[in-house]
């Protein structure tokens, strides 16, 4: 293969191109590719930073004629965050992931995936077969949690390793997001003494999962791409070690997946009874919560009609 071809740094203000990024971020992407885009277009979705899709014409650097970057701001290290959760489920894991090229607090450049965020039925059969696979990974220290804090939608994500599931949903997820929402504003003091209540209640809904295991943490449409019947991507993860369960809860907040998904999950590794009659709306508290505090009160009382199912 011939060697990239390279461009001189002035050649980047010679160019008079009107990018939709910084100088900065262009120049970044020159010195990584050894090549000038050609065009830079806005893509949708993406809480942490602004997403873009840069093409290339002729050959450069890292074998490819399109990426996609992140954009963050100068205050953020979110973009690191995800880059390494990224790099943690592609070496972990057989989900179809973004090769990663860079990493920073404000740069995140990786492979372009083909594909849109609509699922046929021959995609959620895929899907399925990819997240049962996922989660048959399991911790090295058997406890509930990560290495590190991680991130959803941008927010905050702490994951002490935890020895019992129900203690870290308690504390980590839902006490921990429902006091930030009541911090900020958007979740009311009895909403807040309602939800406490109930996870001080878990054992009396929810069981302590035989292991472990590895979640994508974040898995709803805009995060999985699909071309025809094949997944070809998974993106935008929260990881953590935890309960299947509730990673399948939230494939069915947003009606992600539905009947030819979980036919094929359970087919490879069974669900427990009840789970969509009861739990599958208890784990779903912790995202309705995330959603609280990144879009506001439209769901609070969603919040409110699940702790009423319980009695809390």
């Amino acid at each position: 293969m011939k060697p990239p071809r390279t461009r001189p740094d002035s050649e980047l203000d010679s160019q008079h191109v009107a990018f939709p990024v910084s100088n900065a971020v262009v120049a970044d992407i020159l010195e990584l590719c050894k090549a000038l885009p050609v065009a830079i277009h806005p893509l949708s979705g993406g809480c942490i930073g602004e997403v873009y899709r840069v093409d290339f014409e002729g050959e450069m650097a890292l074998d490819s004629d399109r990426i996609v970057i992140k954009v963050g701001n100068a205050d953020s290290q979110s973009l690191a965050i995800e880059g390494e959760m990224l790099g943690y489920l592609a070496a972990h894991s057989t989900l179809p992931i973004p090769r990663i090229h860079l990493a920073t607090d404000t740069l995140l450049v990786m492979d372009w995936l083909p594909g849109e965020s609509k699922f046929s039925s021959g995609a959620q059969t895929h899907a399925a077969q990819l997240l049962a696979q996922l989660h048959q990974v399991t911790s090295e220290n058997n406890q509930y949690g990560f290495d590190s804090d991680t991130l959803i939608g941008g927010l905050a994500q702490p994951n002490p390793w935890t020895a019992s599931w129900l203690d870290f949903l308690a504390e980590h997820r839902l006490l921990y997001m429902a006091i930030a929402a009541f911090e900020e504003k958007k979740l009311s003091k009895e909403v807040l003494r309602r939800v406490d209540k109930f996870s001080h209640r878990l054992d009396r809904w929810l069981t302590e999962p035989l292991k472990p295991t590895l979640l994508h943490g974040d898995v709803w449409t805009t995060n999985v791409l699909a071309d025809g019947d094949r997944i070809t991507g998974f993106i935008d993860p929260a990881v953590y070690y935890g309960h299947p369960e509730i990673e399948l809860a939230f494939t069915t907040l947003f009606g992600t997946f539905d009947t030819p998904f979980f036919k094929q999950y359970q087919e490879i590794s069974s669900l427990d009874e009840g789970f969509f009659e009861i739990r599958r709306d208890l784990y779903n508290l912790y995202p309705l919560l995330v959603h609280v505090r990144l879009f506001g009160e439209g769901y609070v009382r969603s919040v409110e009609a699940t702790l009423s199912r319980v009695g809390c």
